[in-house]
């Protein structure tokens, strides 16, 4: 059974868990360096990116998650997760972790008050996904590696560069596990692969 580590400094660590459990992996949560030892893949969940990087600094965090993503171990970042995984952000001068190759825009789909739900076609995962937006990113460009997964309104909202997957919405907030047990299956192939 492959273990999912959630970093779980802030955003909806629980629902993550569940999610995963229900997809057939072992969760684990993630609060400290130590803990990403003996994990084959990680969830950055959504949240607030600033406080998140905050506490990812005051944690410690910043190179151990480095050193995990370069050491090939897939990740998967949800909302504020996606924006720690980019490679560029607009309007910031340094991306956080970094290693996925994608430009994210912040908010891009209104404050909390905007918050909707949308049924998206997501490739090769869901035809009618019930996804949350809540202060949503959107990926405003890929690089040549990196694979549109799902777009909404124009704007692309799910990508795959690698191992790394990221999307602008909160699929751990339904009880809809597709996307989760995709990242499951993404975990696997990797391990069988490596």
């Amino acid at each position: 059974m492959v273990k999912i580590g959630v970093l779980a400094l802030q955003g909806a660590v629980r629902e993550h868990i569940k999610s995963i459990e229900a997809s057939g992996a072992q969760a684990v949560v993630v609060k400290h360096a130590e803990d990403l030892t003996g994990i084959d893949g990680l969830i950055l969940p959504g949240g607030e990116s600033t406080t998140m990087r905050r506490l990812i600094d005051l944690y410690g965090m910043m190179e151990p998650l480095r050193t995990f993503a370069k050491a090939g171990h897939p990740m998967f970042g949800t909302c504020a997760g996606l924006i720690l995984l980019a490679e560029s952000l607009v309007g910031y001068d340094q991306p956080h972790i970094g290693v996925m190759d994608v430009t994210v825009e912040r908010n891009s789909f209104g404050r909390q008050v905007d918050s909707f739900e949308a049924h998206l076609s997501i490739k090769g995962i869901a035809e009618d996904f019930p996804a949350i937006f809540i202060r949503a990113p959107h990926i405003t460009e890929v690089g040549p590696k990196t694979t549109i997964i799902c777009e909404h309104n124009g704007r692309i909202v799910m990508a795959q560069h690698g191992q790394y997957l990221g999307c602008s919405f909160h699929p751990e907030l339904t009880d809809d596990h597709r996307v989760t047990a995709y990242f499951v299956q993404l975990v696997e192939s990797f391990i069988q692969n490596a």
